[in-house]
């Protein structure tokens, strides 16, 4: 059985050099998707969120897998948008103000039914909090700039800076702060995590 890697396929959006910002136009995917709010660092919502999409997006790839498609593929990395009411809470750094939109993307032959299905089998086996607060959406950013990161989450306000710059010489800012997250953080060392961060350009 072959393996879909969408992270290759898509490598223009997954895999961007360190080096340099470069401008990007990403269309529409489907994604799982959870809303909260507060530091990431402390916020118990936060960890509930990042449980249940990885449960239901595992199980829906299962699923796929052993089913009359008989398709594997890798479970995509998880994403995030930033924001906040009063953005000064970003600069001042005031994690409680944050809020958050963690996501997943799904492979477009997964199916909606799919991953009702898969929603309704680790509600089966498993009580986990966000599990009713996850819906299924698609969403497209259009154009973007976007770079690659290395190193702890802590150390990426000049990488943001680059990515402004970058934008504020050919066009304005637009719509929230995306970070997608390479690298496994409960084993690689902080000063290899690999995080695209990605904005939205207009």
């Amino acid at each position: 059985m072959q393996k879909i890697d969408l992270k290759k396929e898509l490598k223009h959006l997954y895999a961007p050099s360190a080096k340099e910002v470069v401008q990007v136009d990403v269309p529409a995917f489907w994604f799982l998707m959870v809303d909260g709010e507060g530091d990431p660092n402390t916020s118990q919502g936060y960890a509930q969120a990042v449980e249940a999409l990885f449960a239901v997006s595992y199980t829906a790839k299962f699923m796929v897998q052993k089913g009359p498609e008989a398709r594997d593929y890798a479970v995509m990395p998880l994403e995030g948008l930033w924001w906040a009411e009063d953005m000064s809470a970003f600069t001042a750094n005031d994690r409680t103000q944050w809020k958050w939109t963690l996501m997943i993307m799904q492979p477009d032959f997964v199916g909606l039914e799919t991953i009702q299905a898969a929603m309704a089998e680790v509600k089966r086996k498993k009580a986990l909090p966000a599990l009713s607060k996850l819906r299924i959406e698609m969403f497209e950013e259009g154009l973007c700039a976007q770079v690659l990161h290395v190193g702890p989450f802590s150390e990426e306000g000049p990488t943001v800076e680059k990515v402004h710059r970058f934008i504020q010489a050919r066009a304005s800012v637009a719509g929230k702060h995306h970070e997608i997250y390479l690298s496994d953080i409960r084993r690689a060392a902080p000063a290899n995590w690999k995080t695209i961060i990605r904005q939205p350009m207009n």
